[in-house]
């Protein structure tokens, strides 16, 4: 199991993420401008995540995790998922996802808003 805080801290973490709340009290981590995670409220036990370039490359995470992963309302079809934190999911496997959807947001930024690499 996850903790909410653990993953937002390691969200935030990576060079040039930053916190926003663009809607009410929905929280989001940021790359450039562009999202690379959902976390949803404060009580959130998911995190939305790019899991891959193509719903069907994205699906490998619903096969594996049937109880723990679905496809992200409305982002969905583009390869992103929801994943439960307190599932079958471990740590690990969160964080990497975590940094699949970071590093493919990254790629899409144009060069001069991509962090600096470290």
């Amino acid at each position: 199991m996850t903790e909410r805080a653990e993953l937002l801290a390691y969200c935030l973490a990576k060079p040039g993420a930053w916190l926003d709340r663009p809607w009410d009290d929905n929280e989001v981590v940021k790359v450039g401008g562009r999202i690379f995670a959902f976390l949803g409220p404060e009580s959130g036990e998911r995190v939305g995540v790019k899991c891959g370039p193509t719903r069907d490359v994205a699906d490998e995470w619903l096969h594996r995790f049937p109880d723990d992963a679905v496809p992200s309302p409305y982002l969905g079809r583009s390869g992103w998922n929801s994943l439960r934190l307190a599932g079958a999911i471990d740590g690990d496997e969160l964080r990497e996802a975590v940094d699949a959807s970071y590093e493919a947001v990254v790629a899409k930024l144009p060069k001069r808003d991509r962090p600096a690499a470290d």
